[in-house]
């Protein structure tokens, strides 16, 4: 079914089936959308509008559609994402009062890191992430230790979707990014300088629930000439593997 005459949905399926369009994907063209939410494009267009007057949705300068902040912040406020920033905000605090840097909690949404929480220290290095925040897995250090655990379908999806190369460090290639993720996977951390923001570095690890599975990342983001402080890794370490124990994860052995 394409939509038209015979599409019995009601307006608000057809908005909820236009946000369900942008389901693993970046951003997409009109046309996509309509195709993907099966209306037709004239209806297409003026529920995109709707959604686009709302907040829901932004269309960038070079004509394509992205999720809007307002859509991602209603997304961090569902109960497990409220549940697990409230379990990991004792552990980010402490970590934020060790460094006086930028902590980050961030998810796997597609093919980006949705921040769930983000603390900052009066000193803390310019960041373009906040809460609620969309930014790309190869480009981030959560987006890194989030995608080194993700199903090869989603690192297959990065690949295809041109990643952007935003500074000289930034891993675009797919040998590099393989290489990485199988470092990321056997070391239990991500360390990367200066690959979305000058003059900054990240230290992330994962947050594993009680069934193992990676279902976050933790971060820190401090000035790039910081890198060498000891205190970061082992931060980092300490706070992602107490909030995987708070999420009932035990490594097995224990």
């Amino acid at each position: 079914m394409s939509g038209g005459a015979a599409d019995s949905r009601s307006v608000a399926e057809k908005l909820f089936a236009i946000a369900d369009a942008f389901a693993g994907r970046e951003d997409l063209s009109l046309t996509e959308i309509a195709s993907r939410a099966r209306l037709p494009l004239s209806t297409a267009h003026r529920l995109v509008a709707e959604w686009v007057e709302w907040g829901g949705l932004v269309r960038g300068d070079d004509g394509r559609y992205r999720v809007g902040m307002r859509l991602w912040r209603l997304g961090v406020r569902q109960p497990t994402a409220l549940r697990l920033r409230r379990i990991a905000m004792p552990y980010l605090e402490d970590l934020l009062e060790s460094t006086g840097e930028h902590v980050h909690l961030a998810v796997r949404e597609g093919i980006g890191a949705v921040y769930l929480e983000r603390l900052s220290g009066k000193g803390a290095v310019a960041a373009i992430s906040d809460v609620g925040s969309r930014l790309p897995l190869h480009a981030t250090g959560v987006g890194l230790v989030l995608l080194a655990h993700a199903p090869s379908e989603v690192f297959d999806e990065v690949v295809a979707s041109q990643p952007r190369k935003f500074l000289p460090n930034t891993l675009t290639e797919e040998r590099e990014l393989r290489r990485r993720l199988a470092e990321i996977r056997s070391f239990g951390l991500s360390t990367s300088v200066e690959a979305l923001t000058s003059g900054a570095f990240s230290v992330a690890a994962p947050v594993r629930d009680a069934s193992g599975e990676v279902v976050a990342a933790v971060s820190i983001v401090a000035h790039a000439d910081r890198v060498g402080e000891p205190q970061f890794a082992l931060g980092v370490r300490m706070a992602a593997r107490g909030i995987s124990s708070a999420l009932g994860y035990r490594p097995q052995g224990e």
